[in-house]
């Protein structure tokens, strides 16, 4: 920022953002590291994260029975786990209805999995996302109802669908709601609803995914069975066997790796390894991964191909694939997910590349623009949130992408991501309240929407005049901070494994970030699509370096051009025929003056 010390003097990189050394307490640093015996940097990216060295054990080592949440404390959790045992002891039938993404799948997995160990089978409802939208809605409970349903389970969806709430108490369709999204200080009626961000909700776990939510609601489960003397043939589940998918719908539902998260993110990696569930499994082996080991695996190699069924094509297949336990079902199902995510890949391409065309255009007209709102005919909304992440990233504004017809229905859908500190859901809601908006709505960093075409010029006007009270935030959000400087020829495997060690990373729980000063670029070449590899040569030692979706960007091209440059980014690890080796990925750079 204007007037602050930047790190390499860097306060214009290629992407557009300033450098900035996280502050550190050299004394602390050395304190902190004799009295856990932890080397000086684990010391120093602990105690930036507000760790102190008396819970830098827990920390490291989260263990499920320090961080696992009192079920009696989330209200009407004691009540659903009875209404869920009635049903399976008078053999009700019992349909799960499930939100379209990973989170919702997951949740409904874990569901189906429970019931399926007492011998019965839940039956299953997830809404198109074109046709339907998302969350319940009164056809849908009529449908169920219609279809033979005594009981209706929603999953990571069902808190503030009043009106299909209303509908399916009138036709007499219980329904339990099970949800993590925030929601208003009514409560919609329901045989029982399961939020911790419900108003009245005073447990403190608002921060859990829908599929932690789900883990817990099984735990008491088990534990009224015990109070009941009641199980199956062969025992009561042990419900840590599916902690795999609990940790899934965690990371790829973004929640903050914190307290219960982190443990169930930790503990659930090691259970994913072993690859007992058939559908992770497969995907896994058609993705190419083997192996799955690591956060980025779940979130950025599983997750895309999970949520491609919901996105343009047939939004129960996720679900089904993580339910199943027939390796030639979960063959099948994996490979049209896997089908579907490259259909997903090349839809998102076309509209981003657009998408940025407009944002340029908008950035040269006017550089000072608070809010970037692009638009187009035909523009899928399964992918339009995945493209306003894009334009986000890029440009560090707030960004509001909308498409409409071709199929998709006259009305614009429109997807929202923000920087932090610029409330997008808020300014979404007041929007729509001024009558700009058909409707919409939202949290902090994302929200949607939906428009008439000829009133995205009102909403640009609109927006930009709300958001321009928010220079300070959009300035902020220009910063990268670094938590340290290396040298190609100190970092090492052993290094990677002392930051692994403050793992898993993720929302809340950011993997740190480094800077390399002064490398020449070299035997620079373009792989996939838009990725940059190269070797950063400091003089002394080469570092093999990746910069993802950056070929045809500022720092694509100043990496062939083969100028000095500074370079920022994360450190990464694998192994190969029994050799590791490390990666420098570039998540940023700047030319070295």
């Amino acid at each position: 920022m204007r007037g602050e010390a930047c790190l390499f003097d860097v306060d214009q990189s290629l992407s557009g953002r300033f450098w900035s050394m996280v502050s550190a307490d050299e004394a602390a640093i050395r304190t902190f590291s004799q009295k856990t015996g932890l080397p000086d940097l684990v010391a120093r990216l602990l105690l930036s994260r507000g760790i102190t060295h008396e819970e830098a054990g827990a920390f490291l080592e989260p263990k499920l029975r320090d961080t696992f949440p009192d079920p009696s404390s989330f209200q009407d959790m004691e009540k659903a786990a009875g209404l869920l045992l009635d049903a399976i002891a008078g053999g009700q039938s019992v349909v799960v209805f499930a939100d379209y993404d990973v989170d919702g799948g997951t949740s409904s997995a874990l569901l189906t999995r429970y019931f399926r160990h007492w011998g019965q089978e839940l039956g299953l409802y997830v809404p198109d996302r074109l046709t339907e939208g998302y969350g319940p809605s009164p056809e849908a409970f009529r449908h169920l109802k219609e279809q033979g349903a005594d009981l209706v389970v929603t999953v990571d969806c069902g808190a503030a669908a009043t009106a299909a709430l209303d509908e399916a108490r009138a036709i007499g369709l219980p329904v339990i709601v099970v949800d993590h999204h925030l929601m208003g200080r009514d409560i919609p009626p329901t045989a029982a609803l399961v939020n911790p961000n419900r108003a009245d909700d005073t447990s403190g776990y608002g921060h859990l995914a829908a599929a932690g939510v789900v883990f817990v609601l099984l735990a008491a489960m088990n534990k009224l069975a015990r109070e009941r003397n009641i199980a199956p043939s062969g025992g009561l589940p042990d419900i840590l066997q599916w902690l795999d998918l609990c940790a899934l719908g965690t990371l790829c539902d973004m929640s903050p790796l914190q307290d219960a998260n982190r443990a169930f993110v930790r503990q659930g990696l090691k259970i994913m390894a072993r690859g007992q569930n058939q559908g992770l499994r497969a995907l896994a082996d058609i993705a190419g991964i083997g192996e799955i080991e690591s956060v980025y695996h779940a979130t950025f190699m599983l997750g895309p191909r999970l949520n491609a069924g919901g996105r343009i094509g047939d939004p129960w297949l996720a679900a089904k694939l993580l339910a199943t336990e027939d390796r030639a079902e979960a063959i099948a199902l994996a490979e049209r997910l896997h089908g579907l995510n490259d259909e997903r890949k090349a839809v998102e391409t076309a509209i981003l590349e657009d998408a940025q065309i407009q944002a340029e255009r908008l950035l040269e007209a006017d550089p000072d623009r608070s809010v970037l709102i692009a638009s187009g005919e035909g523009w899928h909304p399964g992918v339009i949130g995945i493209v306003a992440g894009r334009l986000k990233d890029r440009f560090h504004l707030p960004s509001i992408v909308i498409g409409w017809g071709e199929g998709l229905g006259p009305v614009g859908k429109g997807s929202a991501r923000s920087v932090k500190g610029v409330n997008i859901g808020h300014a979404i809601t007041q929007a729509a309240k001024e009558g700009i908006l058909i409707s919409g709505g939202g949290h902090a960093m994302a929200g949607g929407l939906a428009i008439e075409p000829d009133r995205i010029g009102d909403l640009d006007s609109w927006m930009c005049a709300h958001m321009s009270a928010f220079k300070d935030e959009r300035a902020e959000a220009r910063r990268l901070e670094i938590d340290g400087v290396l040298a190609p020829g100190g970092i090492s495997p052993e290094l990677c494994d002392q930051i692994e060690a403050l793992g898993p990373f993720g929302q809340g729980a950011p993997q740190p970030v480094f800077a390399i000063r002064h490398v020449q670029p070299a035997s620079a070449r373009r792989i996939g699509q838009n990725h940059v590899k190269f070797f950063a040569d400091d003089g002394t030692a080469r570092l093999e370096c990746i910069s993802w979706r950056t070929a045809d960007t500022e720092i694509g091209q100043a990496v062939f051009s083969g100028q000095p440059l500074h370079i920022a980014g994360r450190l990464k690890q694998d192994e190969w025929n029994g050799r590791r080796r490390v990666q420098f990925e570039v998540i940023d750079a700047a030319i070295a003056r």
